[in-house]
């Protein structure tokens, strides 16, 4: 019989942890709204951040739902996900590095894509601020958590403004999967040199009348990225 070493628990799984169950058990009710960021940060001992990690995470397995401006209400179907369930499907996403890679290939490749086919002169110009930003980061000088919210905010925009709302979701789904595994990746300044080389390269793309040419960014952007996970 195979034992695998435990999984380390982290924060946010711990305040998802402690959310789920006062869902499943009652304790929060449908159409209930949870206290802000802050004070759940307080309450909780964590970070905002944190806080924040495990909302969206909760949102994505339908257990939350996040209204902008106006805050976080339990899902009216969501006391039926067991506790057990949603950290599974964290687990299944967030430490299985070789499946989220390929699933990533598949979606993001597919999302800026389709934002290409439906690019606007707004859409390049925020595109090439985005890139002229990744241009000026100093590698060795920002951290990885820092240039993981800027590749975040570029997969955000590109998956808001594709023209279709599936994808749009779905990129908010790969961005949290990967976290884990990219900022292993980018601790090291290498990484985040390289990964600004093919970034900037698919931007770029995007001014070219040649859909193949971005497609076959994003698939060396792949290929390198699966290459240096599978490193660490």
């Amino acid at each position: 019989m195979d034992y695998e070493p435990l999984k380390k628990v982290t924060l946010t799984e711990q305040v998802m942890e402690r959310l789920a169950g006062m869902i499943t058990s009652g304790q929060l009710k449908p159409g209930d709204k949870l206290p802000n960021e802050r004070d759940l940060a307080e309450l909780f001992g964590v970070t905002r951040s944190r806080v924040r990690e495990a909302l969206r995470a909760l949102s994505l397995v339908g257990m939350l739902t996040i209204k902008p401006g106006d805050g976080s209400f339990v899902s009216e179907e969501g006391a039926k996900i067991p506790e057990e369930t949603v950290m599974w499907m964290y687990y299944q996403e967030m430490h299985r590095h070789d499946e989220i890679y390929a699933a990533r290939n598949l979606i993001e490749t597919e999302v800026y894509l389709t934002c290409y086919d439906n690019r606007t002169p707004e859409i390049l110009a925020r595109l090439d601020e985005y890139r002229d930003r990744l241009l000026d980061v100093e590698a060795e000088e920002i951290s990885a958590e820092d240039f993981l919210k800027i590749l975040t905010e570029i997969d955000t925009y590109v998956g808001d403004v594709c023209g279709n709302s599936v994808y749009a979701r779905l990129m908010q789904i790969m961005v949290l999967m990967r976290q884990e595994s990219a900022i292993k990746v980018l601790k090291l300044s290498t990484s985040k040199e390289s990964a600004v080389f093919y970034r900037c390269k698919i931007l770029n793309a995007f001014h070219q009348d040649d859909r193949n040419k971005v497609k076959k960014c994003l698939s060396d952007f792949f290929k390198y990225s699966i290459k240096e996970i599978s490193m660490h």
